[in-house]
Formats: C-alpha cells, structure tokens, sequence
C-alpha cells in the first residue's frame, strides 16, 4: 500500500456498539475514525445484539465524515460473526485483536474475501489493523506486518501487551516494543498507529498532549481513544505545525531551485540540506495536503470536535 493511498487516522475513537448515546454522538466528535467496538466493551451475553446493532452504527457514525473500523473479536467462531456483520460499504477497516503470527491475518482475510463477494463489494475493500498484544506475538511483529495486503495499520495493545510481558503499562517498560512496532509498519509501508503510553489515563490532557507529541516525534502517525476529550490533541499533535510547514516548504523550493541551477550544496536557516531532509520534508507536505483534504470534507459534512 503506498502512502497516497492509506487511511488519514490521526484519531480513532472507540465506541461500543450497543452505547447508542456514544453512537449517535460519535460523528460530531472530530475524529477521522470511529472504532465500533465488538470486543472488550461489549459483554459476552450482549454480543448478537451488537452484531445486529452495526449496520445502523455504521450508518450513523460515518455521517461526519469519519471513517468506520470495526474491532472483532479474537476467537475465530466470534470473529466469523462480527466479520458478517461489519463487511459493507460503510466499513473502511476491521481492527484485528490479539494477533498471534500472519497466519492468523491470512486466515481472516480469506473469510473477508468470501464475504466481499458475496456482497458484491470490491475485492480487498475491507482493510486491516493488525493489533500486536501478546510477547509471544510480539516476536513475530515484522512479519505480521507484512502478512497481507489488506493491512493498512499496525498497533501495539498497551494494556494487554503489558500484562502478557508482566510488566506495567508505562512509558519506560513500552518504549522499546512500541518503537519496534514502529520499525515494523514502517518496514512494511502501513501505519504506525499508537503512543507510548497507557489508553486508561484520559483526565490529564496536558500530559496526554506531551505523550502524543513525543510518540510523533518518535515515528507514531495516529492512536486509538477511548474518551472524546483526547481526539483534538490527537488532532492536533499528529500533523505539522503552521511552523514546521512553512519550512518544509522553504527547504523544498530552496534544494529544487539549486537543483535547477546545477548546484550541489544548499543551506537553509544556516543548516545544510542534503537528500534525506529534503524527502523528510515533502513526505511532511503531501501528508499535510491529506489531512487538509480530509479536514474540508469533514466540514462539508458538519463535523466539529467537542
């Protein structure tokens, strides 16, 4: 999948099926995702209720704008159901839960292809998220990653993973997984999604924007939340400053007017500007065209964060 052709997701926000309060609000949040969640937030007995619940979900949640993911669930007799119900024009992507390896991948896109054609929707419409959220998968990362071409988005479960690996999930026990599964989307050209840090402590604002701006600076795109509060600093966070715009351009149009001239070296703001700057720079610019394309969509439609 190239870059021109995935998913913009600074923020995906979660919201459980059968909530129809957090449904019908869900798309005057701002978010370019909805999650509609299948699996923790649903309880066991309630879960052929929200499968059935979804089509109309799906419908209400998208009509500002964001696109629609479904998170499965992890047991394949559970997961064949959900994937039922979700597969349609208003699902964008399944998110994948506790991926052990790519055959675990490989097998639940078969499924998704039988369903597909079944319905008449384009063959590989349905994309993945894989969700890494066991040690043992954790091993197994870089090939999950590149286990299908549906995947479009890669993302280390915090709280599972930590409980899998017995340790807390904090900032320093994480950094290490957290940045592989960045080196391991990045490798297979899908997204990094996540933060390193923990999804369960959403009342500090300020210090979830330092989180989110750090997880930026180290490689993450976009994350996952599951309080609205938290998708405008997604928002906000995951994409360039008015500043770092400016002089992605100036190095762009500075290293392509020396190019023109037959010159080999050129200088902005007093630094020197070779080849891995200037592509830095116009893979910052065409992500930001994305998201100011995706932003006038959203307020065609009325969107607006609160």
């Amino acid at each position: 999948m190239t870059a021109a052709s995935q998913p913009v997701w600074r923020s995906l926000l979660f919201v459980p099926v059968t909530a129809k309060r957090y449904v019908d609000g869900a798309a005057r949040r701002g978010a370019d995702g909805i999650i509609l969640d299948l699996e923790d937030s649903v309880a066991a007995s309630e879960k052929e209720r929200a499968r059935a619940l979804m089509p109309e979900a799906a419908e209400i949640v998208s009509r500002g704008g964001a696109d629609v993911v479904v998170r499965i669930n992890r047991p394949l007799r559970h997961a064949v159901r959900d994937i039922e119900a979700a597969v349609g024009p208003r699902v964008l992507a399944l998110a994948l839960p506790k991926v052990d390896g790519p055959e675990h991948v490989r097998l639940l896109a078969e499924i998704v292809d039988e369903v597909e054609a079944e319905r008449g929707v384009a063959p590989g419409t349905t994309r993945f998220i894989a969700m890494v959220e066991t040690a043992a998968a954790f091993f197994r990362i870089a090939e999950i990653a590149r286990a299908h071409p549906r995947l479009c988005a890669l993302n280390l479960g915090a709280e599972d993973f930590a409980l899998s690996a017995g340790i807390l999930p904090e900032a320093e026990g994480l950094f290490m997984p957290k940045q592989m599964a960045v080196f391991a989307a990045r490798a297979a050209g899908i997204m990094p999604l996540g933060f390193i840090g923990t999804v369960a402590e959403f009342h500090d604002l300020d210090g979830f924007r330092q989180t989110i701006r750090r997880s930026h600076r180290l490689g993450f795109i976009g994350a996952s939340v599951i309080h609205p509060s938290q998708v405008a600093i997604l928002n906000e966070e995951f994409r360039a400053s008015p500043e770092q715009a400016d002089h992605a351009r100036r190095i762009v149009a500075a290293y392509d007017k020396a190019l023109a001239e037959g010159v080999g070296a050129v200088t902005v703001d007093g630094k020197m500007i070779d080849v891995p700057v200037v592509e830095r720079a116009r893979l910052l610019l065409e992500r930001e065209a994305a998201i100011t394309t995706r932003e006038a969509r959203m307020r065609a439609t009325g969107a607006t964060a609160s």
